[in-house]
């Protein structure tokens, strides 16, 4: 799919998993002792059979490791230093799906639906309206632009939106692929989802034929679309040349700006790849600022690696959610510092981050979130915890709200002097909001079935069954899927 990218390029590192060398001698250094700090479940990546795991900690970095009766051991790293392990995980009261579709018959992942022992509400759906794609990229969980499927008929996006609204909808809408902008109808299906009561759509694109058809693109504001999430990996053609298959940079910019002149909001996407990408962090937060408030923000997500692979992907070509953080920090400058992000309020507090932050006239983003390390699992006992409902509801107004172009107003300054300081600051809170933020998607690796348990972003499967994401995507190593592929 366009926006939400993780299949790896072709070129394949053939590393052993583990550390085949001998034993250090008496006289090295020693070895970091390791602690397990909790337990889970996972996959073996063989064979997707469930399997018990446990998170290690070596210093300050974090693994999974697991352990398959027929397929061995596997170690795979999941957090790299600061901000800490401990200070970032942060429980939640869990809450069961409003209406299950599936029982539980096999354990999870193998009975999703959503089934009763799912702890979390949908809050952000993935409707995948296409299969079909204008690029080839070299990164793809939907491993679109092949042979594939017919689209899917309104009638059957129709009972796609009847279908979640019986779930407990209505819920945030991804329209997704493929390239769902192939799609000539692509308006229809909005306009079809706001008659039922579907109030924030987003479209997750490549960009391509929003650059190219500004009448399009009025077509779908006209019918209700309310964020452009921009698949954006860089500020250089290399980058793109790499994973996308041709320099696209100029195109990206375009559409930009085709979305700003039709006030769009727009919310840059990268997908972070070790040895491509990851030293352009700033420079894509510097674009993205250039052209704010019509972009509302970054959202980044580190790579994750589904299809067939010979080995494992090493932990070299993995980054972590502190590792994007640090380095948004460095890349800044300090223009946005660590201590503004925060674990997610909603999903699991391993799979993402977030910070925002208003925009000033004279280029300072003033923070309006902190990460408070005391709200960890060491905190205090007697802590009120979240409801995973309350949180995914929260989440899903704030991103409606955030990710959606600011309605302008008119300021006027009272016996010819200029707003300043508080008032200033709180007029700039309503139009130059500035969100960055981070997903970080699962394989079968490093997949952890407790945060999968917690996942509020959902895919809408062909026969209608409503599984979350990273389940969805997963495959094992031989580019097997327990959904995708088996439904289609």
């Amino acid at each position: 799919m366009s926006c939400c990218d993780a299949k790896p390029t072709p070129f394949i590192k053939f590393e052993p998993m583990f550390d085949l060398s001998p034993p250090a001698s008496c006289c090295s250094q020693p070895a970091t002792l390791e602690q397990i700090l909790s337990t889970t479940e996972s996959v073996c990546p063989e064979c997707l059979a469930p399997i018990p795991a446990q998170r290690v900690a070596q210093g300050e970095d974090v693994y999974l490791e697991k352990s398959c009766p027929r397929h061995g051991s596997f170690r795979t790293i999941i957090w790299r230093g600061q901000p800490a392990f401990s200070s970032w995980v942060r429980p939640k009261i869990p809450t069961s799906p409003q209406n299950p579709f599936t029982e539980v018959q096999h354990g999870c992942p193998h009975d999703c639906g959503l089934c009763p022992d799912h702890r979390q509400q949908p809050c952000c759906v993935l409707l995948e309206v296409t299969q079909r794609c204008d690029l080839r990229c070299a990164f793809c969980f939907a491993n679109a632009g092949g042979k594939q499927a017919a689209d899917p008929s309104l009638e059957a996006i129709e009972a796609w939106y009847r279908r979640l609204l019986a779930a407990g909808g209505p819920f945030n809408i991804q329209l997704s692929g493929g390239e769902p902008c192939v799609r000539h109808d692509l308006p229809d299906i909005i306009a079809l989802g706001c008659s039922l009561g579907f109030t924030f759509f987003q479209v997750n694109t490549n960009g391509l034929r929003l650059a190219r058809d500004p009448a399009y693109l009025q077509k779908l504001k006209a019918a209700g679309l309310s964020t452009v999430f921009l698949q954006f990996d860089g500020t250089r053609d290399e980058i793109y040349q790499k994973m996308r298959g041709g320099k696209l940079l100029a195109k990206k910019i375009r559409t930009i700006e085709q979305c700003a002149e039709h006030g769009l909001g727009i919310v840059l996407v990268p997908t972070l790849v070790p040895g491509i990408n990851t030293d352009n962090i700033g420079d894509i937060l510097r674009l993205a600022l250039s052209y704010a408030p019509a972009v509302r923000g970054v959202h980044f997500q580190p790579v994750s690696y589904f299809g067939r692979y010979p080995q494992p992907p090493s932990d070299s070509d993995r980054i972590t959610i502190p590792e994007v953080i640090r380095a948004i920090e460095a890349q800044t400058g300090g223009l946005v510092r660590r201590e503004s992000f925060k674990p997610p309020g909603g999903e699991n507090a391993l799979c993402s981050f977030h910070a925002n932050f208003v925009l000033m006239p004279e280029g300072e983003l003033k923070p309006l979130t902190r990460h408070n390390p005391g709200q960890s699992c060491c905190a205090p006992a007697g802590r009120a915890e979240e409801r995973a409902d309350e949180g995914a509801l929260k989440s899903r107004l704030v991103t409606a709200k955030q990710w959606s172009a600011p309605q302008a107003i008119e300021l006027e300054a009272r016996n010819g002097s200029t707003l300043g300081g508080w008032d200033e600051f709180l007029a700039r809170a309503r139009t130059h909001t500035f969100c960055i933020s981070g997903m970080a998607f699962q394989d079968a690796w490093n997949l952890d079935l407790e945060r999968l348990r917690d996942c509020y972003i959902i895919n809408v499967s062909p026969a209608g069954g409503l599984v979350p994401f990273c389940a969805y995507n997963l495959t094992d190593r031989h580019g097997r899927s327990l959904y995708r592929k088996a439904e289609q």
